[in-house]
């Protein structure tokens, strides 16, 4: 009888054969959701858990390139998680400064979404040199959503273009009727990037909790049960052999 682990790898195999002739998602995005309860599980330290989950980030980027997946958006800090206690977010702070810079070395477009006020300034310092002298080399670009919660997104972008208009000089029934769905859109942290065409979650949750709230209109969702940094190969394959089998029809 063959071991667990040939099967595994015979039926990852299969999975990626069954992908490879058919459309998959131009920008994926991704809710790395269970580090601490990774880490709980692990009897590893929280900030371990969090690291844990920085370095499957990397990994996770692999497997995307290896499909030619183009955009992925990945959700490491919430609006939301700004209230844990202080020395988790400044460990945090740091995982995410090193996840940036990691991206960066390896050639990735990184692009931060969210609101990046929220990191201390030496952090935004730091990321912005290290913005500034990237070399991009991968075809793969990257969002990391930090300090990101969609109300938020909304909220900033409206209040972007009403001042924009404002600037020129419009009356407030000009000003009404020049809020629209493509205005509104020009002004989101993902402008000019399509919208997602998948979005995963891990650890069992199976909620959005506002990511991407705009943008995820028409997306598809897959949940599983699986910790972030247990998350692998073969559950990405299976979450985009789902996905590939839904009939999108975009409200028609």
């Amino acid at each position: 009888m063959a071991d667990d682990g040939v099967l595994y790898r015979v039926y990852e195999r299969r999975l990626a054969r069954e992908l490879a002739s058919v459309p998959l998602p131009q920008h994926l995005g991704v809710i790395v959701d269970g580090n601490r309860r990774w880490a709980k599980a692990s009897g590893a330290s929280t900030e371990e858990g969090h690291r844990q989950g920085a370095a499957k980030i990397a990994e996770f980027l692999t497997w995307c390139e290896e499909l030619s997946i183009p955009l992925v958006t990945v959700w490491m800090l919430s609006h939301d998680n700004l209230r844990r206690p202080a020395e988790e977010l400044e460990a945090l702070f740091g995982i995410i400064t090193d996840t940036l810079e990691e991206l960066t070395d390896a050639g990735y477009e990184v692009r931060l979404t969210g609101n990046d006020d929220v990191l201390p300034a030496e952090v935004r310092e730091r990321i912005r040199r290290r913005q500034e002298t990237a070399q991009v080399t991968r075809e793969l670009a990257v969002n990391l959503a930090i300090g990101y919660g969609g109300r938020e997104e909304i909220v900033v972008a409206v209040q972007e273009l009403v001042r924009e208009m404002g600037q020129r000089g419009l009356d407030a029934e000009q000003i009404a009727d020049g809020i629209t769905i493509e205005a509104i859109g020009e002004h989101l942290y993902t402008r000019g990037q399509p919208d997602p065409d998948l979005i995963i979650r891990t650890s069992g949750e199976q909620r959005l909790s506002g990511f991407l709230l705009w943008q995820s209109v028409h997306s598809e969702f897959w949940f599983c049960e699986t910790y972030w940094p247990g998350f692998r190969r073969v559950d990405f394959l299976r979450a985009l052999r789902d996905f590939c089998k839904r009939e999108r029809r975009f409200g028609a």
